[in-house]
């Protein structure tokens, strides 16, 4: 499918000053990015798939996936079981991540931003859920990594979570390259941490060979497990191009495919099973439970450093996409003024999941931030297929810019969520079906499936002139 350029519909000096801006040019460029959901030009393409690998494996080696990972055993299932949940769920997560991942070299924008093909006007929907989403993400990690930085550094809490939020602003100010790069360095530095961490765990800490669920309970527990480790890989998709946008239109879509499935599962599968194999030590208080895992002193102090580091990789990742989130919804806010922005709110999260129950607090909110996902890909993946089948070059400044009707997709996003909430399955709400099913969620496939049987019939009776 040819494309053409990407705009935001907004007056030529509007979109200079704000939209448009300076960009990196090469691997290494670390000036600061004031480019925002303007398309990048072919110019200014650079760098090879490979680089997707380390960008989407570093940013999840996080205490929140380890943590993630307890929830299979809290639930009553043995290891085995539970890893086979994770993995299960993991890879149905990051198929349609890897596929979405895949548009960026292809037309130089960010997902928000090409989500207007198909949402019309009507993206500002997304667009605000995805900025929300992005500030709790910043809180979700933010709480293990603030945690982790306070008792390394013998601060209070709030001075540790303040620190980590003012080091991710910066990153996420500084856009693409900068958090391209340190994702290259921190892979191997994470990877050697939570090796380290695994060993210990092997050395010690006896894995869970026998459930306490049994029958139709297992199986509702197997599959919250499941969903819960879906909505983790699942959770970036939002994201996807945003980290391809700068590659050139020649890279091989295949190669970008599997180099960020590969970075996506094997990165959540292993601190996931780190979760399942560690649950009987890694308690709410992770950061703590790692420093005495690892023996404190020096050990237990590196352990503490690759928290920090690891949740300062992701949160980076979610300033930079919330920028993006926010300009797409118009939003007149230069983009690193954006990113800053979503590490400032995050703060207050922080402390407030930290405040109580974390467990139930980070269970709800993990769960809650991506229930409107599901409907979002199915959407713009069928739009994005009907254009292509179409075969004819699309111009995107018209498109984007030109009053398309936005209530095909709208609708078909509002039903997906509204089928989707008898099958949720949190500490706050238990819908009747998953109640039924013995705890299982199935909100993520039904939302998905819901919003495919809506829209693709309306996409093909009410498509845009192409």
């Amino acid at each position: 499918m040819p494309l053409t350029h990407v705009s935001g519909g907004l007056p030529a000096d509007s979109r200079q000053t704000v939209f448009d801006g300076q960009m990196p040019a090469a691997p290494g460029d670390l000036r600061v990015e004031t480019h925002g959901i303007e398309p990048v030009p072919e110019s200014n393409r650079y760098g090879g798939p490979g680089r997707l690998f380390t960008v989407w494996f570093a940013p999840n080696l996080t205490m929140t996936g380890v943590f993630t990972g307890t929830v299979g055993i809290a639930l009553g299932l043995d290891f085995a079981t539970a890893l086979a949940a994770v993995v299960l769920g993991t890879v149905l997560g990051a198929v349609p991540t890897a596929y979405l991942g895949t548009w960026g070299s292809q037309t130089g924008a960010g997902q928000l931003p090409l989500a207007r093909l198909a949402f019309g006007r009507a993206v500002t929907v997304p667009g605000i859920l995805q900025w929300l989403s992005s500030v709790a993400w910043d809180a979700l990690i933010g709480l293990f990594g603030g945690d982790a930085l306070a008792r390394l550094c013998g601060w209070p809490f709030w001075l540790g979570v303040l620190a980590m939020m003012l080091a991710q602003g910066a990153l996420g100010v500084l856009g693409y390259e900068a958090i391209h790069r340190l994702q290259i360095v921190m892979t191997f530095v994470l990877a050697a941490a939570f090796a380290l961490i695994a060993w210990r765990l092997l050395d010690g800490v006896p894995a869970v060979g026998t459930g306490t669920a049994h029958g139709a309970d297992q199986a509702g527990a197997f599959v919250l497990t499941s969903t819960i480790a879906l909505s983790l890989a699942l959770s970036w998709a939002p994201y996807a191009s945003d980290f391809s946008r700068y590659l050139p239109r020649t890279t091989s879509r295949p190669r970008m495919f599997w180099f960020t499935l590969l970075g996506l599962v094997v990165s959540f599968v292993a601190v996931q099973a780190l979760g399942l194999l560690g649950a009987s030590v890694l308690t709410d208080q992770t950061a703590a439970g790692v420093d005495k895992l690892l023996g404190g002193g020096a050990l237990g102090a590196f352990g503490l450093l690759a928290v920090a580091l690891a949740a300062l990789c992701s949160n980076a990742m979610n300033d930079y996409s919330g920028s993006l989130a926010l300009q797409t919804v118009g939003v007149r806010l230069p983009r690193p003024a954006a990113a800053a922005l979503a590490a400032v709110l995050g703060f207050p999260l922080v402390l407030w999941m930290h405040a109580a129950d974390t467990t139930a607090r980070f269970q709800n909110v993990l769960l809650f931030v991506g229930y409107w996902i599901p409907g979002f890909v199915a959407i713009v993946i069928v739009d994005w297929i009907a254009r292509a089948r179409g075969g004819a070059a699309i111009d995107l400044v018209a498109e984007t810019a030109r009053p398309q009707s936005g209530w095909p997709p709208l609708l078909a996003f509002a039903v997906a969520f509204a089928a989707a909430v008898p099958f949720m399955d949190t500490s706050l709400y238990v819908g009747p079906v998953a109640a039924a099913l013995h705890g299982a969620d199935l909100s993520y496939y039904v939302a998905f499936l819901a919003a495919l049987a809506i829209y693709a019939p309306l996409r093909l009776r009410h498509r845009p002139q192409d």
